[in-house]
């Protein structure tokens, strides 16, 4: 759905004004469950100073030569609940997208949130650690690469995780998203992370994770986005060449990824960075194929907060005071190489920096430039972005 500038700005204006919410609206007790609701929305602007693709439009088939783009992101609406006893669970709908989110049920031994089964639509763990963090929570307004083209994210399974406040050991089995018409293919993940230093404003962290799943001979397509989510052209892209011998997008057996994960707090200060490979058995008679990207990303509290930790992943706090709220600097270095053999998907390399603002407890403002340059072949395309984003969380 596209938003004009007037209906954005209305959007943005009715975010001021609105009363200041809290986190998990408790609605009531059903059958021994405490039901509370959460909800998200994103609205993101895009600029784009393009190289020679038409990033701003509708589709990649309807150009429409605007060098921006304004879309509303997210529209999520979940339903949670704690009880009775130790099971716990979540039914998440992105309006949006018209797709399920986490739709499961978890039963926690001996209320030890760090030792407990769960099954139905969740995060698989063979997934990125930024994947995992809390989607409101996201650093910068473009995950990075590998998150977008390599991880694996919300399947339907069965995961059992076993640890404590600074470790766990996950495996999952999973099978085809919930939503219809969008991603399959049975598969198992792995992932183990240990925090040797944790406490507060100290935290270190590292963590590796493996998945291996089938692609059902239909084959795979690997591809990124610029550094800006919605758009619907892609230059780097595994699936776009010509001859059968030079593209993933058929007849192909089983992928599988590795992923390794380390992550640093010092009081305002974080540095996180992780790494992924990906390898594709293929059964045409043509070799298999191999790509593999990275990110090292940190950020600075402005106003001296510090992070969290819990299950994994890096939880950013509240504002210590609401109304100057909570102000980040961040720096990113991304890339991505999806070429291997006669497999010319390409490689991209950017830069993001950025400045978050989280204003009270359910508001956040976003803005990013990115820096973009892309080469495939004999062919390259290097486009700048400047991105924005409003955001309302309760």
């Amino acid at each position: 759905m596209k938003l004009s500038r007037s209906t954005l700005s209305l959007a943005l204006l009715a975010a001021l004004v609105a009363p200041a919410a809290h986190a998990e609206v408790a609605l009531d007790v059903i059958g021994g469950s405490e039901v509370s609701f959460e909800g998200l929305v994103q609205a993101d602007f895009y600029n784009f100073d393009t190289d020679g693709i038409d990033y701003g439009a509708d589709s990649a088939t309807d150009l429409d030569g605007e060098d921006y783009m304004q879309e509303l992101r997210r529209a999520e609406l979940v339903l949670k609940g704690k009880g009775p006893g130790n099971i716990e669970w979540v039914l998440g709908y992105d309006a949006k997208d018209d797709k399920f989110l986490d739709a499961n049920v978890k039963y926690k031994f001996g209320n030890n949130a760090n030792h407990f089964f769960q099954i139905g639509q969740f995060k698989q763990p063979g997934a990125t650690m930024e994947e995992l963090s809390s989607t409101k929570n996201n650093d910068f307004v473009s995950k990075s690469s590998i998150t977008n083209s390599l991880g694996t994210p919300r399947r339907v399974g069965a995961q059992y995780n076993y640890g404590d406040n600074n470790w766990a050991l996950t495996a999952s089995y999973f099978g085809r998203e919930l939503t219809r018409n969008r991603e399959h293919g049975s598969g198992y993940a792995l992932r183990g992370y240990w925090a040797p230093i944790n406490e507060t404003g100290n935290i270190l962290h590292f963590g590796a994770s493996y998945i291996d799943k089938d692609t059902d001979a239909d084959g795979i397509r690997l591809r990124a986005r610029p550094m800006a989510d919605m758009v619907p052209t892609r230059f780097v892209d595994t699936g776009s060449s010509l001859t059968s011998a030079a593209s993933l997008n058929n007849r192909t057996d089983r992928a599988s990824t590795i992923g390794v994960e380390g992550l640093w707090v010092h009081g305002p200060f974080k540095l996180q960075g992780e790494y992924m490979s990906i390898d594709v058995k293929r059964t045409d008679g043509l070799d298999d194929f191999s790509g593999n990207g990275y990110y090292i990303s940190g950020l600075w509290n402005l106003s001296g907060e510090t992070w969290g930790y819990k299950a994994g992943v890096p939880t950013t706090p509240l504002p210590d005071d609401p109304t100057k709220g909570l102000w980040q600097l961040g720096l990113r270095y991304d890339t991505i190489d999806l070429t291997d053999g006669a497999v010319v998907g390409g490689e991209m390399d950017s830069i993001t920096a950025g400045v978050n603002w989280y204003w009270r407890s359910n508001f956040k403002f976003m803005l990013n430039y990115a820096m973009v340059k892309q080469e495939k072949g004999v062919l390259n395309d290097d486009p700048n972005v400047i991105e924005a984003r409003v955001q309302f969380y309760w």
